[in-house]
């Protein structure tokens, strides 16, 4: 099962979900869209998101469902028919794993794995390190959790 979020975004810029989107979303689903669960959250910034638990093979298989199951139940429901998906993509979750490992915010002032070429972790644009807590990275392996050197 994945979790793909869908951003919606009204057509109007003063557009605001429906209190029951949900019921409505529900309603739309068929059986072949293989959509186990939905999860609404209307006053995520910047844009409303639409949480969409589903089988697929893959990754990829996921995204396109949810992409379709979005389309076709925005288009498809009148009273969704004033909004669109702004961008389909299942969350990246590494940020959450790395907090537990590491701490919430990196204050011991520990540097964080940032992935292949980055040892040192992200920089902002104002040029500053970053530790590696939230950007790409590998996590350790368990030996070196359970087994420390």
């Amino acid at each position: 099962m994945y979790l793909v979020h869908a951003t919606l975004r009204p057509l109007a810029p003063d557009g605001s979900l429906p209190r029951d989107v949900r019921d409505l979303l529900l309603a739309a689903i068929r059986p072949e869209d293989r959509v186990e669960h939905l999860v609404v959250h209307p006053d995520a910034v910047p844009r409303p998101v639409l949480g969409v638990y589903l089988l697929a093979d893959s990754l990829a298989e996921a995204e396109h469902r949810a992409a379709a199951f979005c389309r076709r139940a925005l288009a498809g429901t009148p009273r969704l028919s004033g909004w669109r998906t702004a961008g389909v993509a299942v969350p990246l979750v590494t940020p959450f794993y790395e907090r537990l490992l590491f701490g919430a915010d990196g204050a011991d002032g520990a540097r964080r794995p940032a992935g292949p070429g980055r040892p040192e972790g992200p920089r902002d644009t104002d040029g500053k390190d970053r530790p590696g807590l939230n950007g790409p990275g590998t996590l350790p392996s368990s030996r070196d959790l359970f087994h420390p050197p």
